[in-house]
């Protein structure tokens, strides 16, 4: 890797006014527009595969945060019509009735179920202080389980002396004493556990099924999320995804899948393999589970295969060693012949089937991202798609036939209606090590290959994650604004196999800017780019990788470098991801601090002469506010143009406000209108 050595390039930068605001349109995609742009998710069928319930995502402009309702409609699209406040919403197994998330008393998401006759009526069955999550229906439709954090108290007594009468003495600090205390969107953690519980579905007393000193739900570094776990067809039994181990606060990635009696909270693991096992899903015979994960791997990523194996843990088989992509949104398939699933392939996300015969099969194709949400009985499946120019939307799809997607909702064609979107064009580009490199070139409307425009390098997070092909609305503004868009998925990308993600281990950044460069180098061999006006900026992994190019580069005008990492040993003791920090070196940097100093671009801004525009929340708990406050502050003891935006009530990423989301885009454009790179001989 060519490294720059010198401070200042001949020629100059130029600099114009601050654009404040973006030209009004009717017929372009600009920001007013996302006050008005909806999403959906969450997509059920009912067992008789007649009504679909979803979840509606809009905006609330008074409140300036997302909003969620569930919606109900025909299997066919019609009647469309809202049902009530609230999300996640799951069928019964007899369909006569729904169990949902929704706010309710005494504060908080509590558990609701609705009976879905002409009468509708609902009932809130739990008043807990902690929020349920993962809600499931027990086979026989009269018992639920759910999980929800159980919190543990671990006072530190001192002999204080006792406060006087009408003091204000501070409070008693945050006793810390785990090395994850913190996660990203939840702030400071409180000590405690999650863990299982069921209640009767008429309503009742929550009892806790799984106890002790560790976590159910499958963890990456402890972070805590969406918990596998199902229900044996007799309802005795449960199986869920975990690690039971009280060291479990030292555990990167590892989980195994256990057999809990309901009645006893007996606990078997079924998983003998040390690895990473998640995910567990009973057939509809209850004979068998499906799962997916790998055998314990210290290389920084590895997909993940589908299994199958008996209830009782034995006769583990996997069925899908020849795909080398991850198994999402796992489903049986009606008949138990195999199972369907979900899976991220070059920058698409389509359905795939794993038969139990053998073999792996692709059930739809084409450039698209599609979600599985569930299947009837009957066959008839549903989900959300997504494509370049069509905005997330329910869609259909008898399995029989798969190849025809039926379209159900159409939540964003009153704001699209006039609007004229980019076109996007894929290519591949040939990089360093043989590697070939996908990517997609988004065109302004009315583009011209005569005409010259600026163009942006948006790059992905993760690191390990990926772009798609799926509607854009950062990417649609930007080119409804005259710019081209290059986005791509460099080495270390998921949706390319293990190897290809795998190649940036122990050296991130590495390979992935040699991929960047090259296809950079391919859209501007267009000849439609002006190379005076191009422009690079990412969150996340996004942020490492354009502060580290613009740390081994000056052939951009401007950056926007957005929640980045900057310094890898400070970022090991900022971060609530440490054992992720600390895994991508072999050795901790009181050993080799040379390496972890090698991969910071904060060490190569002595070579940066690119106006930059920080952006970080001040809340961020992944890549936090210190990592963009070292760079910036070395920008400017350089002497280099820069702005540090501190977002306020934001977490990791700068856009989960809507309000924060425009001023994003509306900041970027205006920093790079600013800029003009004039290249002298």
């Amino acid at each position: 890797m060519k490294v720059i050595r010198h401070v200042f390039v001949a020629g100059c930068l130029v600099a114009s006014p601050l654009v404040a605001q973006e030209k009004p349109s009717d017929t372009l995609l600009t920001v007013n527009h996302y006050l008005n742009y909806e999403t959906v998710g969450e997509p059920r069928i009912s067992p008789d595969g007649q009504q679909v319930i979803y979840t509606r995502r809009w905006v609330n402009k008074l409140a300036d945060r997302w909003e969620t309702s569930l919606w109900i409609m025909s299997a066919d699209g019609s009647r469309n019509r809202f049902l009530s406040k609230g999300g996640n919403a799951i069928w019964s197994p007899d369909g006569t009735r729904i169990a949902y998330l929704a706010e309710g008393e005494p504060r908080g998401t509590q558990l609701f179920v609705r009976w879905m006759d002409a009468e509708g009526a609902t009932s809130q069955l739990t008043r807990v202080e902690n929020a349920p999550q993962d809600v499931k229906w027990s086979p026989d439709g009269k018992s639920m389980g759910f999980v929800m954090f159980v919190p543990k108290s671990e006072p530190w007594k001192i002999d204080m002396p006792e406060e006087p009468k009408g003091a204000t003495w501070t409070s008693a600090p945050r006793v810390v004493q785990s090395l994850h205390f913190r996660q990203d969107r939840r702030g400071f953690t409180e000590n405690g556990n999650t863990h299982l519980f069921v209640l009767p579905a008429d309503g009742g007393t929550p009892r806790q099924v799984t106890k002790g000193d560790w976590n159910v739900g499958a963890r990456f570094d402890q972070l805590a999320g969406n918990v596998g776990w199902d229900w044996a067809r007799d309802g005795r039994t449960v199986f869920v995804d975990g690690m039971d181990d009280a060291k479990a606060d030292l555990n990167y990635r590892s989980s195994n899948v256990y057999a809990v009696d309901v009645a006893t909270g007996t606990m078997t693991r079924l998983t003998k393999e040390e690895g990473a096992w998640t995910s567990p899903v009973v057939s509809a015979d209850g004979r068998r589970i499906a799962f997916a994960g790998y055998p314990a791997t210290k290389a920084s990523y590895r997909v993940a295969d589908l299994y199958v194996m008996n209830v009782d843990g034995s006769g583990m088989q996997k069925l899908t060693g020849d795909l080398d992509r991850d198994p999402n949104s796992i489903t049986w398939a009606p008949d138990g012949a195999g199972i369907y699933f979900v899976a991220e392939d070059r920058g698409t996300s389509n359905m795939f089937m794993a038969s139990l015969a053998g073999g792996t099969k692709r059930v739809t194709t084409g450039p698209q991202v599609l979600s599985l949400g569930s299947i009837s009985k009957s066959g008839v499946a549903v989900g959300v798609r997504s494509a370049p120019q069509a905005p997330p939307d329910i869609y259909r799809t008898d399995l029989r036939k798969p190849t025809e997607l039926t379209q159900l909702t159409h939540v964003n064609d009153d704001v699209l209606e006039r609007v004229k979107l980019a076109t996007i064009e894929e290519f591949t580009v040939p990089s360093t090590g043989g590697a070939t490199v996908q990517g997609w070139i988004v065109k302004p409307p009315n583009f011209s290959a005569s005409k010259k425009y600026p163009m942006i390098m948006e790059i992905h997070g993760g690191p390990h994650g990926m772009y798609n092909v799926g509607f854009n609305y950062m990417f649609q503004n930007f080119a409804a604004n005259g710019y081209v868009v290059l986005y791509t998925n460099p080495r270390g990308s998921t949706g390319y196999g293990s190897a290809y993600g795998n190649a940036i281990e122990r050296r991130y950044p590495g390979v992935d800017y040699e991929d960047l460069m090259a296809a950079v180098d391919t859209v501007v061999a267009r000849g439609y780019v002006d190379t005076d006006k191009m422009f690079v900026g990412g969150c996340s992994g996004g942020g490492v990788l354009s502060s580290w190019v613009i740390g081994h580069t000056t052939r951009f005008a401007a950056a926007a470098v957005r929640c980045p990492v900057t310094n890898w040993i400070s970022m090991a003791g900022q971060t609530d991801v440490p054992l992720f920090t600390y895994n991508f070196f072999d050795k901790p940097f009181w050993e080799a601090p040379a390496r972890w100093l090698e991969q910071s671009p904060l060490m190569y801004v002595g070579n940066v002469t690119t106006p930059t525009v920080v952006m970080t929340g001040e809340l961020d708990m992944r890549t936090p506010m210190p990592q963009s406050d070292e760079y910036y502050t070395a920008l400017k003891m350089r002497g280099v143009p820069t702005a540090l935006l501190r977002f306020e009530g934001e977490y990791h990423g700068t856009g989960s406000r809507p309000s924060n989301f425009m001023r994003t885009q509306l900041y970027m454009m205006s920093w790079y209108g600013k800029y003009s790179k004039k290249t002298t001989m």
